[in-house]
């Protein structure tokens, strides 16, 4: 009984759930992003959850984990755990969903597992960002030293997706599968304050002697965001 209750309790649709009750919402519109292995299992519980309080949605998630519609919500599936065209697609979705939003209206953020993969805009091309992938993959880096990489080659990694969604308000509901829940390493962290710093990314290329590009350099020489103020998370 006790292991059951346990499992019960941290299934995505019961976190959902969980963080959506009894959050205080603004006067404007609500649209949803999910992303991760778990983002269709997330996205159909906000969905019970809120109704036709969704104005509109984006899930992007892996091949074969799309479970069938959701009202209101478009569905996209990419590559895990290397990015693809599918990826990017879906992300391209997600970031026209949240431009032109207003302070009063808010970004329900659902992000699990596999974020990293599903949601990504490259700031280098596609095949070089895939190389690299497949090189941190290979060389026995743990996933926060994999993720400090990846997120400065990336358009919505370490806090950048929440800017873009700024100045409405983001709900970032987190289901962790990173030790220690670093809020800025699960999925790369796409709306947490990155705490990892150039200085990490440069020394974790010379130590697994990555192969990178100069413009690849130049992303790893680029601070990410350290401050949001449009976002509360629940994890």
């Amino acid at each position: 009984s006790i292991v059951s209750a346990a499992i019960h309790a941290v299934l995505p649709d019961v976190a959902v759930v969980r963080a959506l009750q009894g959050y205080r919402f603004g006067t404007g519109k609500i649209v949803l992003v999910a992303a991760g292995k778990a983002a269709w299992q997330m996205a159909n519980a906000a969905s019970d959850c809120l109704g036709d309080r969704i104005a509109d949605g984006v899930v992007v998630t892996k091949y074969g984990h799309i479970k069938g519609p959701i009202a209101h919500i478009r569905c996209f599936e990419g590559g895990h755990p290397v990015p693809d065209d599918g990826s990017c697609r879906g992300t391209q979705a997600a970031l026209d969903l949240v431009q032109g939003l207003t302070a009063q209206d808010t970004v329900v953020f659902l992000l699990s597992g596999g974020g990293s993969a599903l949601l990504e805009k490259p700031l280098i091309p596609l095949d070089e960002l895939q190389d690299i992938t497949q090189q941190l993959l290979g060389c026995g880096a743990d996933i926060v030293e994999i993720n400090t990489i990846r997120k400065r080659l990336s358009a919505v990694k370490g806090g950048r997706f929440a800017m873009a969604c700024a100045p409405a308000q983001v709900l970032c509901v987190v289901l962790s599968d990173v030790l220690g829940d670093p809020l800025d390493m699960i999925a790369s962290g796409p709306a947490a304050s990155d705490k990892s710093t150039c200085a990490d990314a440069l020394a974790i290329a010379e130590k697994y002697q990555v192969a990178l590009s100069d413009s690849a350099m130049d992303c790893l020489r680029t601070e990410t965001p350290k401050e949001l103020t449009n976002v509360s998370t629940q994890i």
